[in-house]
């Protein structure tokens, strides 16, 4: 198995037993600890936990659950730069990338739970990537951990309208109504915020 895939599926299984509550609050993650647990070098383990350290997940040597306040301020910086990306792609987004978004409503609609979770992020993702800005990239990145965690809360849940709302953000930017889009994609988080937070329970609200 390639070093970098290794190094991803770790990252992967830690975040998600952080974020399903599977690892204990007082229990010290280190890189020893946690490649003998798994039967893995080092390296991948440390490009991990600094991966989640750079997320919010991990802070010192101890796992971190987001308060009611984290997500609340992360969904005010994602309604910022989310709706200008949305607003931007109603110009400038390729015919290609417009048919992805296309499919990702289709499997949002269709798909099997996991596949409308990656649907889901995958729809979100292309509006970010297309703006072709890495500075707004990279900052929608270090929240990815925490917009799992809304986006699992969602989908899990079964938000009503979540795909339709895909949709109708999907139907905006191809038909080049940016301040719609835009309007319409800030609205979207903010649901995803409220519903998110009326099922998260063991979220500290704060």
């Amino acid at each position: 198995m390639r070093k970098d895939s290794l190094y991803y599926d770790i990252y992967n299984k830690l975040r998600d037993d952080i974020l399903s509550g599977n690892v204990p609050t007082d229990k010290k993650i280190t890189e020893v600890g946690l490649s003998k647990e798994l039967n893995v070098s080092r390296t991948p383990v440390r490009m991990a936990i600094s991966k989640l350290k750079e997320e919010g997940l991990i802070k010192g040597k101890y796992v971190y659950i987001p308060t009611a306040t984290d997500l609340r301020d992360i969904s005010q910086v994602r309604i910022l730069l989310e709706g200008y990306a949305a607003n931007y792609c109603a110009t400038y987004i390729t015919e290609e990338k417009l048919a992805e978004l296309a499919q990702c409503v289709e499997q949002g609609f269709h798909g099997t739970q996991e596949e409308q979770l990656h649907a889901n992020y995958l729809f979100h993702q292309i509006i970010v990537e297309e703006t072709r800005n890495a500075k707004l990239i990279q900052v929608i990145e270090q929240m990815q951990s925490y917009i799992r965690l809304l986006r699992l809360a969602v989908t899990i849940e079964g938000r009503p309208r979540l795909v339709a709302e895909h949709q109708e953000i999907y139907e905006a930017i191809k038909n080049g109504d940016g301040s719609k889009a835009e309007h319409l994609l800030k609205e979207h988080i903010t649901k995803d915020l409220n519903f998110s937070l009326s099922k998260l329970r063991f979220l500290e609200q704060d």
